[in-house]
C-alpha cells in the first residue's frame, strides 16, 4: 500500500477561493491564538493586550454588532479575560492574496467599536506597512485621542513570530508545539493565500532606468512608489533574518523618520535621484553593530558594511589579529576599513590579505586602528520579481542573511580588562583559604594556657 496522505489539523484541500481562503486563515489563526498561549503573548502583547501567563484568550468568528443604522460583522473578535474580567478585546478583518483592506469599512468597525467599548482593530493582510505605526490603508479615521487603536499585522510578520515561538523560543506544552507548527504548516501552503513580499512594482523597471541614466525627477510619483516599496523590503528583510535567528530584528529609523513617515520617503527619493543609491540600517540585537544595506542602482551592486571599535589595550597588529581570529570563516573578499584616531581616510585591505600578514591593514606608519569599518558586496538582481534569475528583491535578502550569517555573527565586541594590580603589591592574607579559622601565634598559646592554670 503507498503512503496515504497525513491527516492534517487545518486542511488545504477544498480551498476554492478568496473568500474561503480569508474565512479559513482567520479561523485558523484565531483558533491557534486561543490555545497557544506563548503565541498569543508575541502576537497581542505589542498590541496592548496583557502578557500574563493566567490570561485566557477566546476568539470568535464574524461576530454581529448593532449600529445606529444596521449591523456590522467584522470577521473575528479577539477577547483576553483575566480571570473572569475582560482585560482586552479587539475586533479583526483580515484579507489574503492580493486582496486589499477597505478604508470605508475599517472606519465603519471604529464607529462600531467605540460604541461597544473595544479596545482595538486589528487588521490582518499581505499589505506592508509604510512605516512603523502608519496604517497601509489611507482614509482611516483615527483620531489622536481616540479610545480605540487600530493596529496592522502582515500574514508575514505572523509568520515569523509563530516560527520564532516555535523554533527559537519553543513551546512547553507538547500537543500546543503541534498545534503551532500545524498553523506555520497551512501558513506555508500556496493555496493559504499567505504571500511572500516578492513585487517592487509595476514601475520599478523605469524607476531603475531612470536613476542609472540620472534622469530621475525628484517629483516623480513612480520613483515616491519604488522607494515606498525599498522601505517595505527593509522590513521584510529585518522579518526574514528575524526568523531565521529567532530575535527580533529592527529597522533603524531616525526620530524625525518616525514623526513624519513622508519625510523619510522624500529624502529616499532625494537618494535614488541624486546618486541611484537606496539605504537603510538594521538592529540585531547583541551584535557587535548595526547593518547598514546600500542597493547601487548604478554599479547593479547590493553593498553592506557594519562598523565597531576596535581594541585599544594591545598593539596595532595585535589589534587586527583580533579581528581576524573572529573571521576564520569568512570569505576573504571582505574589505575591512581600519580608520586610525582623527584619520578621515582608512587603511583598506582584504580579509585574505589580513590573514596573510595582519600588518597590511596598518598602512607605512603603522598607526592603532581606532575602529574597523567591514563591507561586502554581492550582484544586485534587476528583475522586479524572481523567476528564472535572481530578482532584486531576492538579491536583497541573500546578501544581508549571508552578511550576517557569515560574518556578523561571530563577532564579539572589545571588552576593556579591568585594571590591574602587580601581584607582588596583593597583601598576603587575601591569599587565606576562604573561611579558615584563624591561627594563633604559639606565643598566645601559651598566654592561654599559663591564664587558664592561674585561675
Amino acid at each position: 500500500m503507498s503512503e496515504p496522505e497525513r491527516a492534517r489539523l487545518i486542511p488545504v484541500s477544498g480551498i476554492k477561493g478568496q473568500t474561503e481562503a480569508e474565512d479559513r486563515a482567520t479561523s485558523a489563526l484565531l483558533a491557534v491564538l486561543s490555545v497557544v498561549r506563548p503565541f498569543s503573548v508575541a502576537l497581542l502583547g505589542p498590541l496592548g493586550a496583557t502578557r500574563a501567563k493566567s490570561a485566557r484568550v477566546e476568539a470568535f468568528l464574524q461576530p454581529v454588532i448593532e449600529v445606529d443604522d444596521g449591523t456590522v460583522r467584522p470577521d473575528g473578535l479577539i477577547r483576553v479575560l483575566v480571570g473572569k474580567r475582560v482585560s482586552y478585546e479587539a475586533f479583526v478583518e483580515t484579507k489574503t492574496g492580493t486582496a486589499k483592506l477597505d478604508a470605508d469599512q475599517i472606519n465603519a468597525y471604529l464607529d462600531a467599536a467605540r460604541s461597544a467599548g473595544v479596545d482595538a482593530i486589528v487588521t490582518i493582510s499581505n499589505e506592508i506597512a509604510p512605516a512603523p505605526g502608519v496604517h497601509p490603508t489611507e482614509g482611516l479615521r483615527v483620531r489622536s485621542n481616540s479610545k480605540v487603536a487600530v493596529h496592522h499585522l502582515s500574514w508575514m510578520l505572523i509568520m515569523s513570530e509563530a516560527v520564532k515561538e516555535h523554533t527559537h523560543r519553543g513551546v512547553d506544552d507538547p500537543e500546543q508545539a503541534w498545534i503551532l507548527e500545524e498553523l506555520i504548516r497551512y501558513m506555508s501552503h500556496p493555496k493559504s493565500g499567505v504571500l511572500d513580499f516578492a513585487d517592487m512594482g509595476d514601475n520599478w523597471t523605469a524607476v531603475r532606468d531612470g536613476a542609472v541614466e540620472g534622469s530621475l525627477a525628484r517629483n516623480s510619483p513612480e520613483a515616491v512608489e519604488v522607494c515606498q516599496r525599498w522601505d517595505q523590503l527593509l522590513r521584510v528583510v529585518a522579518l526574514r533574518l528575524g526568523t531565521e535567528i529567532g530575535s527580533d530584528v529592527t529597522e533603524v529609523i531616525p526620530r524625525s523618520h518616525q514623526q513624519n513617515p513622508r519625510l523619510r520617503n522624500k529624502e529616499f527619493v532625494q537618494s535614488l535621484c541624486a546618486d541611484g543609491t537606496l539605504t537603510g540600517v538594521l538592529r540585531v540585537p547583541d551584535a557587535i553593530a548595526d547593518i547598514s544595506v546600500t542597493a547601487d542602482i548604478r554599479t547593479s551592486r547590493v553593498i553592506l558594511h557594519t562598523t565597531f571599535t576596535a581594541p585599544n589595550d594591545r598593539t596595532p597588529r595585535a589589534a587586527v589579529v583580533w579581528l581576524t581570529k573572529q573571521l576564520k570563516s569568512a570569505n576573504g573578499s571582505l574589505l575591512v576599513d581600519a580608520y586610525a584616531r582623527n584619520a578621515k581616510h582608512p587603511v583598506t585591505a582584504s580579509l585574505e590579505q589580513l590573514h596573510d600578514d595582519p600588518r597590511n591593514g596598518l598602512g607605512p606608519t603603522k598607526q592603532m586602528p581606532a575602529r574597523f569599518q567591514l563591507r561586502y558586496s554581492a550582484p544586485m538582481g534587476q528583475g522586479r520579481r524572481s523567476k528564472r534569475k535572481k530578482g532584486f528583491i531576492d538579491s536583497v535578502l541573500d546578501a544581508v542573511i549571508g552578511f550576517y550569517g557569515d560574518v556578523l555573527q561571530d563577532l564579539k565586541p572589545f571588552v576593556p580588562s579591568a585594571p590591574a594590580i602587580d601581584r607582588r603589591n596583593i597583601p598576603s592574607s587575601t591569599a587565606d583559604t576562604p573561611n579558615s579559622p584563624p591561627q594563633l601565634s604559639r606565643g598566645a598559646d601559651s598566654a592561654t594556657t599559663a591564664d587558664a592554670s592561674n585561675r
